[in-house]
């Protein structure tokens, strides 16, 4: 018994867990000694640096004017901004005033009940200000959680073609007379020749595939997709996706294939850009201005048209992304913070500097006519590329506001590449042939987000 319990001792005792003890305890106790500072002034927490160096002149100008309520601005990564604001929102701890943040982060604030969200309700603020004649409605639809407005919209982001203007052009080719997708693929063909003998194209005519979610929930979104209903439930398994998800699989595999995955954010898309591999890509309005910064030979070779339609008369843009400002309806400087919203995403000034540095649309309908916009951009051949935005902006479709979004996008993935390995394996390539296919598949996945919903027994009751 003595012996056992001196190896226990030993086993528990050692040197080195003492060691390991003393710090703990030491580290603990310098910890607890540290001493607490309040944060002064009101606090905005935003994760975009482009985003925030917009705003430095319009808060330096407040600060001076309002010195006594002095706003202070933060810049945090947006894993620690969602932490911080989740933990904050469901346990009371301090949290920003003021917040900005993108479409990954803001939705997961809307998983409780409506009345226990952390953001303030400003419904009737945005119709008693007129605050919502003044903004491009369909940008509102991110902040609506069952009905009710919880942040201002920051931006646009409608969705145009990109293509290779000197490829297309020294073929002889007449982009005017493409209206649908249908129309796309039929004028473009002659591209794809197979001029070096290896069996292959030597180009595609469109940027996608199976595994391209964010290319494919642009075109579930362009031609009319609904993912969740007003309620948040999801309804993405529908024939209208079904229909959509049958047609892109005849672009991307089969006889007839005529599209290529080209990543449009690193060095080795940036390359396959260059050579022209894929002559077009859909380019929300910031992806545009990444590609200034990160692809600037492309310069001279690019030039913007509307995407093509699914069906004569139908929608010639999408969207993609999003971010918003709101308020924590706990701060103390409701009022201030409310003003300094509407100051920051009201301003012709800061519109202009967010243009100029990310080419991010103000949603705010009065700056459309800014002559920032309108200048021609030697980037894609001197069209007036603001122009061409603002001109799809209004009939952009609405983008879904429910934290379970991006789960809804990567099970329609799922679903893309299940039906390209069933139309291979069976030899389809008609879209009519597909859509049975496609919605069995669309209800499998519905079925499985469902059952992850229905976990959160927390938005149940809330519903």
């Amino acid at each position: 018994m003595k012996k056992s319990l001196c190896a226990l001792t030993e086993r528990f005792f050692s040197p080195g867990a003492l060691v390991i003890l003393a710090l703990a305890l030491a580290t603990t106790v310098a910890v607890a000694l540290i001493p607490v500072r309040e944060p002064k002034g009101i606090q905005f927490w935003c994760v975009a640096f482009q985003q925030r160096d917009s705003y430095v002149d319009k808060i330096e100008a407040w600060n001076r004017e309002h010195p006594e309520s002095p706003f202070v601005m933060t810049l945090l990564h947006d894993r620690s901004l969602e932490q911080r604001m989740l933990s904050g929102f469901l346990s009371g701890t301090p949290v920003a005033d003021l917040l900005e943040m993108h479409e990954g982060v803001f939705p997961k604030a809307f998983l409780g009940p409506v009345d226990q969200i952390g953001f303030l309700d400003i419904t009737e603020r945005l119709h008693a200000e007129g605050l919502y004649e003044q903004i491009n409605e369909p940008s509102f639809s991110q902040q609506i959680s069952r009905g009710r407005h919880f942040g201002l919209p920051h931006d646009v982001h409608p969705v145009l073609l990109a293509y290779r203007a000197d490829i297309v052009e020294a073929a002889g080719i007449d982009v005017s007379q493409i209206e649908t997708w249908e129309d796309y693929f039929r004028v473009l063909r002659p591209l794809m020749e197979d001029r070096n003998g290896d069996g292959r194209p030597d180009r595609y005519l469109l940027n996608l595939s199976e595994i391209s979610e964010d290319v494919i929930s642009m075109l579930i979104l362009q031609n009319d997709g609904q993912i969740f209903d007003e309620n948040d439930h999801p309804i993405f398994a529908n024939e209208r996706n079904a229909e959509t998800l049958a047609t892109i699989t005849t672009w991307i595999t089969g006889p007839q294939r005529a599209t290529i995955d080209v990543p449009r954010l690193s060095a080795s898309g940036h390359k396959q850009m260059l050579d022209g591999l894929v002559i077009g890509t859909t380019v929300p309005d910031w992806m545009l201005g990444m590609w200034k910064v990160e692809n600037p030979r492309l310069a001279g070779k690019l030039k913007l048209m509307p995407l093509p339609a699914f069906h004569k008369g139908g929608r010639r843009t999408s969207v993609r992304g999003g971010s918003m400002i709101g308020i924590n309806k706990r701060s103390a400087h409701i009022e201030e913070a409310w003003e300094m919203a509407k100051a920051l995403y009201t301003s012709a000034e800061v519109a202009e500097q967010t243009w100029r540095k990310t080419m991010i649309l103000s949603p705010v309908k009065s700056l459309w006519s800014e002559p920032f916009y309108h200048q021609p951009d030697p980037f894609v051949c001197g069209q007036p590329s603001g122009t061409l935005f603002i001109e799809a902006a209004p009939d952009v479709p609405l983008r879904p506001s429910s934290p379970y979004t991006n789960n809804a996008y990567a099970y329609i993935t799922n679903v893309a590449i299940a039906l390209r390995a069933y139309a291979e394996k069976n030899g389809l390539y008609d879209a009519e042939d597909l859509k049975p296919e496609a919605l069995r598949l669309l209800h499998y996945y519905q079925d499985q987000l469902e059952k992850l919903i229905s976990r959160n027994v927390f938005l149940e009751e809330g519903q």
